[in-house]
């Protein structure tokens, strides 16, 4: 007779298989292909928005913390910093092209600002562990901002400088501050899939111990 308890390991590990265990493996289900999907820059039509770009790790996760700040309108899941133009996610994966996954994002500059972006942007990455994020590991997962122009860059450097000097950490801050180059949007399916995939996600983002060790890094009120 199946009992409760071996009805949930069975679950648990069927679950385990068809997730997976990490945002740098692929979805098996999709082929290979751009989907129509080609590189392109997220330009603002609106003086009154803004574009702000960061790399946190697995970019599902990124796109789902900045969807929940304040002011901010849409969040765009790419790859940005490599030499290879329109790379595919298998790619970018691999460690070879230089990309490194992140988010472009749109906000109302009435409502928030990049200053404002940058305070949320840093309790959701490690910032102390170089080419690697939570589970997933390699340079295409390590943390970045990336400035658009020179009051960007400016309040990117002097945020970080501000962090060093706090004293909140006895190992070096190794997020880059970069200039934004070429972002090539992901492919479809990685667009939205906290939201399109939430058991999923939920279940990647705890086995990968993102908000363990946010709170291990940040506190407990992160």
């Amino acid at each position: 007779m199946w009992t409760q308890s071996k009805v949930s390991i069975v679950f648990s590990t069927i679950m385990a298989l068809t997730i997976l265990s990490a945002c740098e493996q692929m979805n098996t289900q999709k082929l290979d292909t751009r989907d129509g999907i080609a590189k392109a820059s997220i330009h603002p039509v609106d003086s009154d928005i803004g574009i702000a770009t960061f790399a946190g790790g697995c970019f599902w996760c990124t796109e789902a913390d900045f969807d929940k700040v304040p002011g901010v309108l849409s969040t765009t899941s790419g790859y940005i910093g490599g030499a290879l133009n329109n790379p595919t996610y298998n790619q970018v994966s691999s460690g070879k092209t230089g990309h490194i996954e992140a988010v472009q994002i749109r906000y109302d500059s009435t409502k928030t600002n990049f200053a404002k972006l940058l305070t949320a942007y840093w309790p959701t990455i490690d910032p102390l562990t170089p080419n690697r994020q939570f589970c997933d590991g390699g340079s295409q997962y390590r943390s970045a901002i990336f400035y658009h122009d020179s009051s960007q860059k400016k309040q990117a450097e002097e945020s970080k400088a501000e962090l060093v000097s706090s004293g909140r950490f006895n190992k070096p801050i190794v997020t880059e501050i970069r200039r934004a180059t070429e972002f090539y949007l992901a492919e479809d399916y990685h667009q939205d899939y906290y939201i399109k995939n939430p058991i999923r996600y939920a279940y990647y983002r705890s086995s990968c111990g993102r908000d363990g060790r946010l709170e291990e890094v940040w506190g407990k009120n992160y």
